[in-house]
């Protein structure tokens, strides 16, 4: 009896020590965690980081030294990925998840791709992980940035900048894309390669070789099946847009009223506003 007893008091013991140690208070993090994602062509860019503030103190130069690897954050090493391959100031990267270094310098920075993504910090780098290494020139920024921020800029249809701003410092460096190998080759299997029932997809491959200047004569014809089928009003802009690239003015005319009016009825003020300024520009 005795024995159970004891059992019973151990046992009554652990539950209590266990509890007393799930407890913990909730603080707000010194360097918050954050997570940044851009669609950047067709491809998924995800940025995982902590952001540290300033708190009066010195960042480069003195918190963060010149000349020594940094991780381009605070708490564990930054994280970069890729849904597909990219390219990264001119070198091929395929896609996957990295870390990302830098070594900052007054004049230049040394950015680092790294395969080594487990690291807390730059605590056991080596360059044996890298994948790149790359060189960017700072830059001053036009307000100050208390907290790191890491964001995208300078986003065309096929790339982005990534930017890195803390203090009055900002470096970034350009991601490329493939995008037009892919979209051309959908456009072959769904367009070229069949005749598809679905106008919308005649508007999709019109409106690329348009945007990208590329065959406008079969622009063209594609537009005229897709407004044959299913005449929308912004199918209708861009076939006027597609007719004045291949100086049917008069058409193009005819096209963008036909346009403006479909859009005066769906009570879509944008098209109505695009039509009339076409119009004026053909006048």
């Amino acid at each position: 009896m005795k024995t159970k007893i004891n059992f019973l008091f151990m046992f009554l013991l652990a539950c209590c020590i266990s509890r007393a140690e799930a407890q913990q208070i909730q603080m707000p993090q010194a360097s918050p965690s954050a997570q940044i994602s851009q669609k950047v062509g067709l491809t998924d860019v995800t940025v995982d980081y902590s952001r540290p503030s300033m708190r009066g103190r010195k960042i480069f130069g003195e918190l963060v030294p010149f000349g020594e690897v940094w991780r381009t954050g605070a708490n564990a090493a930054t994280t970069i990925t890729f849904s597909t391959d990219v390219i990264i100031e001119g070198n091929d990267l395929k896609a996957g998840t990295y870390a990302l270094y830098a070594i900052p310098n007054k004049n230049e920075w040394t950015i680092i791709i790294s395969s080594n993504t487990k690291l807390w910090g730059a605590v056991g780098y080596t360059s044996e992980d890298d994948v790149m290494r790359f060189k960017v020139k700072p830059g001053k920024t036009g307000q100050r940035y208390e907290t790191m921020e890491i964001n995208f800029v300078d986003i065309t249809d096929t790339g982005s900048s990534l930017a890195i701003k803390w203090e009055n410092t900002r470096v970034k460096f350009r991601i490329e894309t493939e995008v037009d190998g892919i979209v051309m080759s959908q456009i072959k299997e769904l367009v070229l390669d069949q005749e598809p029932k679905n106008p919308g997809l005649y508007y999709q491959a019109a409106n690329y070789y348009f945007t990208n200047n590329k065959d406008m004569d079969q622009a063209y014809e594609w537009i005229n099946k897709s407004v044959e089928d299913d005449a929308k009003y912004w199918t209708m802009h861009l076939k006027a847009k597609i007719e004045l690239e291949l100086g049917k003015k008069k058409e193009a005319i005819s096209s963008a009223q036909k346009s403006m009016e479909m859009a005066r009825e769906a009570k879509n003020p944008d098209y109505v506003g695009l039509n009339e300024r076409l119009i004026k520009s053909i006048r």
